[in-house]
């Protein structure tokens, strides 16, 4: 069964304070199978108006999938390296993932989840970055 949820997505690189970015949006949470998803429609202030996200959470990986304005897959999952094509109305972008640690949290009722991975974008040098997720459902 789909809640209404509170969700909200910070990212920062690690190390700093000043450099967070901080997303709190209303959005759908449910469980299908052994994932638990959230859903929501980004807006103007993320610069994604126009596209909705979808992330879909196991106890082993978690997925972002952005379908609209923007378009990306990204694929996090302990130990691993992905790479991911992220479609923006400005031009693609190569995105280099090495998760080093993801931790889920969660029930029918929402829960955290925390990842820390290293991203590079378009052979830049790789920023260690730290996205975590509150949902309250």
């Amino acid at each position: 069964m789909k809640k209404k949820a509170i969700i909200t997505v910070v990212s920062k690189q690690a190390g700093t304070d000043d450099s967070a970015i901080e997303v709190v949006t209303p959005g759908e949470y449910y469980r299908e199978e052994n994932c638990y998803f959230a859903v929501y429609d980004e807006t103007k202030l993320s610069g994604m108006e126009g596209t909705k996200t979808t992330l879909k959470i196991s106890p082993n990986d978690f997925l972002l999938t952005r379908v609209g304005t923007t378009n990306a897959e990204m694929k996090f999952r302990k130990n691993s390296n992905e790479i991911s094509m992220y479609d923006t109305p400005y031009g693609m972008l190569e995105l280099k993932l090495e998760t080093k640690d993801l931790k889920v949290d969660l029930d029918d009722d929402g829960g955290e989840v925390e990842i820390k991975y290293n991203l590079a974008i378009s052979g830049q040098e790789p920023q260690n970055t730290v996205l975590k997720v509150n949902i309250k459902a």
